[in-house]
């Protein structure tokens, strides 16, 4: 026999709803995506389940079907109605007991959510502050995971600092991405570090190359696409936190979010303290180019 607590109620276990049993809640067992929708359509739904899939062969979760999962997200974003819409999705590996290796025939659950998304303007036309902080995940964070609580811990640290969001440095010293976004720096040629010689002279657009310890975001390629359009050098290069508070501009991106400019970093300020020419370039160039024309789902 089992029982459990729920709040002051006790109950048998096998009484329970199969959702206080997931593993999801258990151990983190499990990988989600997020999409969101401009004026009605799905931005970029294709790389976005391209990257749920590779999460769940990642973590050995079987048995789903990609279509299943594109024709849900496609139902309930029309059932919802909402024009600019944040969809979240996860799967887990099932309910059961808890026991760390779990029931090879566990049926994986679905999850989705539907909210209105609300963008900024405020911090699409001011810009936001952001805090450095310890990177404390684990070494696969280019899995898509429900393993959260480094980012939370950091996006805590960062909101008790007034800052918006966490940039996560690595025990090398290295910038390697926000809690919950992508983090990238605009040089002018002359001010670029002396092992970039080599580099296309005029303005170059830079942020981390993508390995084990970065998510490979989604709207990263667009943003790096959209640099080019505007005729920026992209490099893929880790930076020091000494090296991005020298940058003449930073943004993040995120889905939600897609482009924001950074303003200041660790008390310092970006430039002038006001969202940088090519960063509103980008903003610009990104909503017209792959934002505006988008297939219907």
């Amino acid at each position: 026999m089992q029982i459990a607590m729920l709040q002051d109620q006790i109950v048998l276990a096998e009484e329970l709803e199969p959702v206080y049993l997931d593993r999801g809640i258990f151990f983190g067992d499990g990988v989600y995506e997020v999409v969101r929708s401009y004026d009605g359509k799905i931005f970029g739904l294709e790389e976005h389940l391209q990257r749920f899939a590779r999460s769940l062969s990642a973590i050995n979760i079987k048995g789903v079907d990609i279509e299943s999962i594109r024709s849900r997200v496609s139902r309930a974003f029309k059932t919802a109605g909402i024009s600019n819409a944040k969809i979240y999705f996860h799967i887990t590996r099932g309910s059961e007991p808890r026991n760390h290796v779990g029931r090879a025939e566990s049926k994986p659950n679905f999850f989705l959510t539907v909210t209105e998304l609300d963008d900024d303007s405020e911090e699409k036309t001011k810009g936001i502050a952001v805090s450095t902080h310890p990177d404390w995940r684990w070494k696969r964070c280019d899995i898509k995971s429900l393993n959260l609580l480094p980012n939370v811990l950091a996006r805590r640290d960062a909101a008790k600092k007034g800052c918006a969001e966490a940039i996560f440095v690595d025990r090398k010293g290295l910038i390697t991405e926000g809690a919950a976004s992508a983090f990238f720096a605009i040089f002018g040629r002359s001010d670029v570090a002396e092992n970039h010689k080599t580099a296309p002279a005029g303005q170059i657009l830079r942020s981390a190359p993508l390995t084990a310890n970065i998510l490979p975001s989604i709207t990263r390629d667009f943003v790096f696409k959209a640099g080019r359009n505007i005729g920026l050098a992209v490099i893929e290069r880790s930076l020091t936190p000494e090296e991005a508070s020298r940058a003449d501009e930073l943004f993040i991106t995120s889905t939600t979010k897609d482009i924001v400019a950074v303003v200041r970093f660790d008390d310092k300020l970006v430039g002038d303290g006001k969202p940088g020419k090519y960063t509103k370039l980008l903003m610009r160039e990104f909503r017209r180019k792959y934002c505006e024309e988008l297939p219907a789902v």
